[in-house]
């Protein structure tokens, strides 16, 4: 599997990103810089976590008018495989991959934590490994990951089966409690139109082995390269 992790300044989990991909693929992802305008041929691309550009003006809004930005957007376009994590989630939304905004969490703090996500879809490259319903623990770690979005567009994503994970308690059930950022429905992640871009908050990077506290994300990589080598 041939895939790439997008390198801004300011990307802190980047490493993590490939080192995952590396553990399941078994094939390093090559890194590219920023200012890179072209991409080979690839099967994924990865946006990781991070705090790109500073977050300055507003979370990804920066990177998403990086020179390689549109070469991701054309191979998007194409059918690619985009995988956008936390800052990466922000960037694809303020590049206009995905719909929606990530705004302040709502309590205005920081949150550095594991959470649980209930699978909501298995229709797509990124969760075709889980059961539809599955409860998995995975971490976050962010100041603006409370998802928002109109009416019109979130009626879209329901209807067109596009909510890829939500925020659940350990019994699966979707409380104030359990919502950490306050997104509208308790949303985690989002598809696009054509189900090859997927955003998300959470950090599945940093739980594909026993020794990070579990594997909660590991089947999402399963997922992407099952369906590369299928």
């Amino acid at each position: 599997m041939k895939s790439a992790v997008i390198v801004f300044p300011g990307s802190n989990r980047d490493r993590d990103m490939i080192a995952a991909l590396e553990l399941i693929s078994g094939q390093k992802p090559i890194s590219v810089w920023h200012a890179e305008t072209s991409l080979p041929k690839l099967d994924l691309i990865v946006l990781p976590g991070g705090f790109a550009y500073g977050d300055y003006l507003r979370t990804g809004a920066i990177a998403a008018r990086a020179n390689v930005m549109r070469a991701v957007t054309e191979a998007a376009e194409a059918g690619v495989a985009v995988l956008g994590v936390c800052n990466g989630f922000q960037i694809l939304c303020e590049a206009g991959l995905l719909p929606g905004v990530l705004m302040r969490n709502s309590r205005l703090s920081f949150i550095c934590r594991d959470v649980n996500l209930r699978v909501e879809t298995t229709d797509s490259r990124f969760t075709s490994a889980y059961r539809k319903g599955e409860v998995f623990s995975t971490p976050v770690a962010h100041g603006e990951g409370n998802y928002r979005a109109d009416d019109e567009t979130l009626k879209r994503l329901a209807g067109e089966d596009r909510v890829a994970f939500r925020y659940v308690d350990g019994q699966g059930r979707t409380t104030d409690a359990a919502n950490v950022n306050g997104s509208v429905d308790s949303i985690a992640g989002v598809l696009s139109e054509k189900r090859n871009v997927l955003g998300l908050m959470p950090h599945p990077e940093n739980a594909v082995e026993p020794a990070q506290g579990g594997i909660g994300g590991r089947k999402m990589f399963e997922s992407i390269v099952g369906k590369v080598l299928a």
